[in-house]
């Protein structure tokens, strides 16, 4: 039983080997090579051959002999259109596993295969091209089934113009020999040899099982038992052999027929390389037609394009006679000849514009024709510039009339009749600022120089009765009006020397009016002329479309550009550096003379009047804000440039102008006998402001006027307090309160909201100097009194005990006594009487403020009682001192002395 046991565990291993029956069965593992070979067919197709139309027919890995690293794949492909071309590709993988085509030769050029076969099974093998490709297979049966393709192809599609050396022809024929077959034969038996010990199935295992238990009684003995396995064997191969003996009549039938069908096979590739063959010739005679018929194809295609081309460059090259003729004589005398010039310009550009390639301008017809078009040009450029010089010294040469007409009736020369005769040659000048911007350049130039004269007399002549009427004198004595100073009456106006009267006032306020309503009309006329200009020039010189930067004098460019302007400006407002564009230096060169002459009658109005620097502020700063409003202004009009300069003027004058007040109010010195009063400059401050109030009443903007109110204000208030330290006969708090008083009331009457901060200042400023004022004259009356009761407390405060105050000797009971005494009531009374007349006497009536010193006195007055008392009660407790009087009988003293004055 242990035996048993041991050939069971021997049979039932996994890899016990056995033999095979007979010889005929045998195992084999499965084989992977054709899903990796398909795949990398599927691949090949999809991502190289496919895309280019072209059919893959055979594919082998190779190398170079001697360099196995570089491995790539030889591919035979063959188009998929006619006529079908074969190629040999190789094809190699990049770093991300793509394919990509290395090279590829046509099959045509391919002269010798060498397979390296004939002695000895090889991997390598040579094609040669125009050099000699040295390869090695990756396996052999790859190699011969590549070399049968391309032995194939070459009979095909090349008429066997390839040499094949080294190649069996049974290999490239795809047939073996007989020894070959033999030699298969053997090496397949070998084979099968080798695969003799395999691996039994689970049904042999049992079958074996079952016969060893059938012998089980044998299996002690294993000699008796492999004796009769042994006899088992032979009585098998004998019956094996009779079967193999008997079946040997069909076996030979079988291999006759095999023998039959192979030689009937070798009949039909003969017979199939025959009509290859005969194939092959008429294939080629195919392609040499279709390489007939495409040579036909392209020389028609040729012939057509050649004929195109021909009339392309007869058609566009072409001129007119009549256009020629208008372009050489270039004469632009009258309005239909100047039509013609321009028509004749328009052909021109047209033929000078067409794209000719570099090869026909090698022509002489079209060389000659190219010279002929730029002599046209050239000539007809010089005819025109000279055409046009002439008309712009004529029109900047033209005469001024004289502006006879009245001042309310005042306007601005127009321009309309010279911009009319300019107006046809429009067409000309974008021609030529597109053929020759050099020359087209120098044109703009010309006409601002002579325009510039022909403006600056008309602007000259129209500003001069406009400042002759405001300064209300003869034309011949206009210079000696501008040089005097303006005086009023028999003395010389300064600063704050506004009028007293309330005539003079409104004499004033209409020559201000007067002003506004001159330089309202100037500015109203200059408008057209300006917007005029600057559009015949936008769309007679092209200036809107990108012209060429044209150069001016730096000076007429330049003028106004130190000033900036403030961010509260109007968007055109802006300074003349900022705006570098062709136009605006153009028209700054045109009306050089607009803004000195602009800023001349500027300095008339301030000269006429005192304040004038308020309306002319408030007038040009209304003017540009309508004038950016308008609709018929341009958004970038020149006009709001010079104006925007002439603001930021203004504003220096009205900011000197403030300067030189505040200057005045801060360097006045006091009278020394002054009494009392308003101070000149809090007057002319109220006056200033009511001015500037009916001044900017209908005024857009007010930001500049709320910055001279808070500087002005400031200074007068500096003035004011430097009361303190004037050498005054008079109280100065007393004064300060006054005009303080008279500030804040005055500020509250006209609600100016920049001045509410002031206002509250001097609300400030006059309670405390009143307060000051009321303690200190209240020391008057009772003067003795107060000195006494000032040490106590400075006792107190050094820290004697209240107590014992009236143990020190200066401020004793007695003491106190003798100061009481010296203070009854009438005598208080007396006093408080002196002092109203006194405080009447120095208060300005105008203000009416004595009720209300008076009633803060009596107010300070009750308190200082009031505190004495205290004092007397809390240091001097028991002694049985009072005053003479009680707050009863005060209330009573100052009621008397107000009724008594009323």
């Amino acid at each position: 039983m242990q035996s048993c046991g041991f050939f069971k565990e021997v049979l039932g291993s996994p890899r016990c080997p056995r033999a095979s029956v007979g010889g005929t069965r045998s195992y084999h593992l499965p084989l992977c090579s054709g899903i990796t070979m398909s795949s990398l067919w599927s691949s090949l197709e999809k991502d190289v051959f496919n895309p280019q139309k072209k059919r893959l027919l055979e594919t082998i890995h190779v190398w170079k002999t001697g360099k196995k690293k570089k491995m790539s794949i030889l591919c035979v492909a063959v188009d998929t259109f006619m006529p079908m071309q074969p190629f040999l590709v190789r094809v190699k993988t990049d770093r991300g596993e793509q394919y990509k085509i290395a090279c590829r030769w046509p099959l045509a050029e391919l002269k010798l295969v060498d397979g390296k076969t004939l002695s000895q099974a090889s991997l390598d093998f040579d094609l040669q091209f125009d050099k000699v490709y040295k390869w090695t297979a990756s396996s052999f049966d790859k190699k011969k089934t590549f070399i049968r393709c391309l032995w194939k192809l070459n009979h095909r599609f090349l008429a066997g113009s390839i040499t094949f050396v080294n190649v069996p022809s049974c290999v490239a024929e795809g047939r073996q020999r007989p020894q070959e077959d033999r030699k298969d034969t053997v090496e397949a038996e070998s084979q099968e040899e080798l695969s003799v010990y395999q691996e039994m199935t689970p049904r042999e295992a049992a079958d074996v099982l079952k016969l060893m238990e059938e012998y089980e009684p044998l299996v002690n003995n294993s000699v008796a038992f492999a004796e009769q396995l042994t006899n088992d064997l032979h009585v098998l191969d004998e019956a094996n052999l009779r079967a193999i003996i008997s079946s040997e009549k069909q076996v030979t039938q079988l291999m006759s027929s095999i023998d039959e069908a192979l030689a009937e096979v070798a009949r039909v590739e003969e017979t199939l390389q025959i009509y290859d063959e005969l194939l092959g010739s008429v294939k080629q005679q195919m392609d040499h037609i279709h390489q007939e018929n495409s040579l036909l194809h392209r020389i028609v295609a040729n012939k057509t394009r050649l004929m195109d081309e021909i009339l392309f460059l007869t058609t566009h090259l072409d001129l007119s006679r009549d256009h020629c003729d208008a372009l050489s004589r270039g004469d632009l005398s009258s309005p239909s000849r100047v039509k013609a010039c321009i028509a004749a310009v328009e052909a021109l550009s047209g033929c000078m514009s067409i794209e000719i390639k570099p090869g026909y301008r090698k022509l002489q017809s079209v060389a000659e024709q190219l010279i002929m078009f730029e002599t046209l040009k050239q000539n007809f450029e010089n005819s025109f510039i000279s055409h046009i010089t002439s008309i712009f010294e004529l029109q900047g040469n033209a005469q001024v009339l004289a502006l006879g007409q009245p001042i309310e009736e005042l306007s601005a020369p127009s321009h309309r009749l010279h911009h009319e005769e300019l107006v046809p040659y429009t067409p000309l000048m974008a021609w030529l600022r597109n053929t020759n911007p050099v020359l087209f350049c120098d044109l703009p130039k010309v006409y601002a120089q002579n325009l510039s004269r022909l403006y600056e007399r008309e602007i000259k002549a129209f500003f001069e009765p406009a400042k002759t009427f405001l300064l209300g004198r003869r034309k011949g004595s206009l210079q000696e009006s501008l040089e005097k100073p303006m005086v009023m009456g028999s003395r010389q106006q300064s600063r704050w020397s506004l009028p007293g009267s309330r005539e003079d006032q409104e004499h004033m306020l209409d020559k201000s009016n007067v002003i506004k309503q001159m330089l309202e009309q100037v500015l109203r006329e200059l408008q057209p002329l300006c917007t005029a200009e600057q559009q015949f020039i936008e769309n007679f010189f092209q200036l809107s479309h990108g012209a060429a930067e044209l150069q001016v004098p730096e000076a007429s460019a330049t003028k106004g550009g130190e000033s900036m302007a403030s961010p509260e400006d109007p968007p055109c407002t802006k300074p003349r550096n900022q705006l570098e564009e062709p136009m605006t230096q153009l028209l700054s060169e045109i009306f050089s003379c607009l803004e000195p002459e602009l800023k001349g009658f500027l300095d008339v109005c301030n000269k006429v009047h005192p304040l004038g620097c308020l309306q002319v502020l408030v007038t040009l700063n209304d003017s540009i804000f309508e004038m950016w409003g308008s609709s018929s202004a341009l958004p970038s009009s020149f006009l709001n440039t010079v104006l925007g300069n002439t603001l930021l003027l203004a504003k220096g004058s009205f900011n000197k102008c403030i300067g030189a007040l505040c200057k005045e109010a801060e360097e006045a010195k006091m009278p020394s006998k002054m009494k009392g009063g308003i101070l000149p400059s809090v007057s002319l401050f109220e006056e200033f402001v009511n001015f500037s109030e009916k001044v900017f009443r209908t005024a857009r903007r007010r930001g500049e006027l709320d910055k001279a109110y808070l500087r002005l204000a400031g200074s007068i208030f500096s003035s004011i307090n430097s009361l303190s330290s004037a050498n005054l006969k008079v109280n100065a708090d007393m004064i300060m309160m006054e005009n303080f008083h008279h500030i804040h009331c005055f500020l509250c009457q006209k609600k100016i909201h920049c001045l509410e901060g002031k206002k509250r200042e001097a609300k400030e400023r006059y309670s405390e100097h009143m307060e000051k004022y009321v303690i200190r004259y209240l020391g008057q009356p009772l003067e003795k009194l107060n000195h006494f009761f000032e040490g106590v407390k400075a006792r107190v405060a050094q820290g004697v005990k209240e107590e014992e105050v009236s143990f020190q000797l200066a401020y004793s009971k007695q003491e106190l006594r003798k100061v009481i005494e010296k203070y009854p009531g009438k005598e208080v009374k007396k006093s408080l009487e002196t002092l109203y007349r006194k405080i009447h006497k120095y208060l300005s009536p105008e203000e009416n403020l004595l009720p209300v010193v008076w009633h803060a006195m009596e107010q300070e007055f009750i308190r200082q009682y009031q505190e004495f008392e205290e004092l007397i009660q809390r240091c001097y407790a028991g002694s049985g001192i009072v005053m003479d009087f009680t707050t009863e009988d005060l209330l009573n003293y100052f009621k008397s002395i107000t009724l008594s004055n009323m």
